[in-house]
């Protein structure tokens, strides 16, 4: 198996696309990096986000779940956005998979430091984008419109 690689034309159009991201790992610790990564996503970039944590807490004005299968029908997200270490993501890949005809998952974003090349395989296979180790706020920079990455933003 080849080591998995991130598509410039992927992360442009999920972060030039408005949707809904939900962000595993987002509870409401200020101090956490996915708080204040989410926070940027939400201010800066206009995303939608549904917090998904043990504790279910509101975050960012935002209603949390427990787990993605906890999300309501009805709710299209788009995004997972994966903010726990190496060793869980692939649970939480596999619940995305699960889960990604009803909630309308498109692709999972594993955040930086965060690889697992198993798991990223098993979205892939199961029709899902893979952005693995690397954060939207380092991304964003680099990936705008007209950087011959080919990428349909709407």
């Amino acid at each position: 198996m080849s080591a998995h690689r991130n598509d410039p034309a992927v992360i442009r159009d999920l972060l030039h696309t408005p949707a809904t991201w939900a962000v595993v790992g987002l509870g409401a610790n200020p101090d956490r990096t996915a708080y204040a990564v989410s926070l940027w996503l939400q201010r800066e970039l206009g995303l939608r986000l549904v917090p998904v944590h043990p504790s279910a807490a509101k975050v960012h004005g935002r209603q949390g779940y427990a787990t993605l299968a906890d999300i309501p029908d009805g709710t299209v997200v788009k995004v997972v956005d994966c903010f726990v270490n190496s060793q869980r993501v692939g649970q939480v890949v596999d619940e995305a998979i699960a889960e990604r005809e009803r909630l309308g998952i498109e692709a999972l974003w594993l955040q930086l430091g965060v690889v697992d090349e198993d798991a990223a395989a098993r979205a892939e296979a199961a029709g899902l984008a893979v952005v693995m180790d690397t954060c939207p706020k380092i991304e964003y920079p680099r990936i705008q419109p007209g950087d011959g990455a080919n990428a349909v933003t709407d």
